[in-house]
């Protein structure tokens, strides 16, 4: 974080400075990041005691001083060895913070602010992104997927001096939730990748999550860009609410950047890409087709970053996996191949990732689809659940392993079908599911592990890339 006072901090989140017993005084100077979970803290942080859904921050403030914290942003005075800023609500406040430290850096600085927001691939986008910014100068991006009301200011608040592009993750469950980040950090570039039915109980179906979603370029002023999915109908009606110039990305013929000539298998996919009258062939080492969209996305900023075609495409092929847990590639022995895509899921993220399995499929392998829940449909759920299943007989997937309670539908809906005949096996718990498959799967298999992550089902997948090693 950028160089503040504790009196810097109190004004900015609007609080109350109660100094401790560790002889601060209000221009005493604390620049350390901040953390919302106390065994996250180290020497010189701002701990914000939040109140969570399932606890209390407060509880944690002396484990947090403990562990270093320099600074305490409490709703009521907790720990007196170190200072206090004591606020009405420990969020807000948090954002803030965050809202100050952005305009403080965008003042000073020559600070670019990237928004990336859609129902399927905002981290691969970021993260793609982000190695392209590195190309411009120091970059601050969101860690892991943080990208609601606290993850995107602990991102922000990152920031420092020199910091030249900040990429920004821009999540939603609610309407107004993307509004309010792009308050705090107004983008420069405004990215919005797909709209789909990911979060749909929240948002009360898909017409809802356009809405939310389109947040992303309403407020983009005449000297930003609203970077858009030219293939997504959705999106496209986005460019209708936006002042800022549109830049188009896609396999549509229109698009300002897109792809040609793909093919994906097993290694990846190959592609050509096309922008501003030139072309370059691109070997993209990312598993699925699905995940070219990303690329484009990612390439479209690149380029208004100031990016050459030619780095664009050195960064593309420089990236070996999605991120963590998104379509990661593991195992390797007998040749089975177990793709852990087991972080998250929606509708299309299911189908694409059930597609990216079955052509891929080895000539002389199975492919063995292992799911788990799609959560946060709200009334899509059953209907959803039963698609999915409908989808992987389709494709003619070898053999559907079910796991977890919240996701019998699939197995149900699988049998229904009447195509399989013992193809479809359901297990309660994750650890009955791995004895199944370590013992059932044969050489040259190769599985896809996909689900929500609050079914857990990533943890199924390291346990089988680590036993098929």
């Amino acid at each position: 974080m950028i160089q503040l006072t504790l009196q810097e901090v109190a004004e900015a989140t609007s609080g109350r400075l109660v100094l401790g017993d560790n002889g601060a005084s209000a221009s005493t100077v604390v620049r350390g990041e901040s953390q919302t979970d106390s065994r996250e803290v180290t020497a010189g942080n701002i701990f914000f005691a939040r109140h969570g859904e399932e606890t209390d921050g407060h509880l944690f403030a002396g484990k947090a001083v403990d562990l270093g914290a320099a600074l305490l942003v409490v709703e009521r005075e907790v720990d007196d060895r170190v200072p206090q800023i004591v606020v009405a609500d420990a969020t807000i406040a948090l954002g803030a913070l965050a809202t100050e430290v952005v305009r403080r850096v965008r003042e000073a600085g020559d600070l670019t602010i990237v928004g990336i927001t859609g129902s399927n691939g905002k981290t691969t986008t970021k993260n793609l992104v982000a190695a392209m910014a590195e190309r411009v100068g120091t970059t601050v991006a969101s860690a892991k997927s943080f990208n609601n009301e606290v993850g995107g200011p602990l991102t922000m608040l990152r920031l420092e001096e020199n910091t030249r592009t900040l990429v920004a993750e821009m999540g939603a469950s609610a309407a107004g939730e993307i509004q309010r980040l792009t308050s705090m950090a107004p983008p420069q570039i405004g990215v919005v990748l797909t709209v789909g039915l990911a979060h749909a109980g929240g948002f009360g179906g898909i017409n809802s999550t356009f809405e939310a979603k389109s947040e992303m370029v309403q407020d983009l002023p005449e000297t930003a860009v609203a970077v858009l999915n030219r293939d997504d109908g959705y999106v496209g009606r986005m460019a209708e609410l936006t002042r800022a110039r549109v830049r188009w990305f896609g396999l549509h013929p229109e698009a300002d950047v897109r792809a040609t000539d793909i093919d994906a298998d097993a290694n990846g996919t190959r592609f050509t890409l096309h922008a501003d009258g030139a072309s370059l062939p691109v070997s993209f080492k990312v598993l699925g087709e699905h995940h070219v969209t990303n690329a484009l996305a990612s390439a479209t900023v690149g380029l208004e970053l100031g990016l050459t075609l030619s780095q664009v495409v050195e960064v593309l092929e420089g990236a070996t996996r999605a991120a963590r847990w998104r379509m990661e590639v593991m195992g390797g022995r007998d040749g089975i191949t177990i793709i852990n895509d087991a972080y998250n899921a929606s509708p299309d993220s299911m189908s694409a990732g059930l597609k990216t399995l079955a052509q891929i499929k080895k000539p002389t392998g199975r492919t063995v689809a292992v799911l788990g829940a799609m959560s946060e449909l709200g009334e899509y759920t059953i209907e959803e659940h039963l698609r999915i299943a409908l989808l992987a007989v389709r494709l003619r997937i070898s053999e559907l392993v079910v796991v977890g309670a919240e996701a019998r539908h699939l197995h149900i809906s699988a049998i229904n079908e009447g195509s399989w005949d013992g193809e479809c096996v359901f297990f309660e718990s994750r650890d009955d599911a791995f004895d199944y498959l370590e013992s059932s799967l044969r050489p040259d298999d190769t599985v896809l592990v996909k689900s929500s992550n609050a079914a857990g089902l990533n943890l199924l997948g390291d346990r089988l890339g680590e036993a098929f090693a």
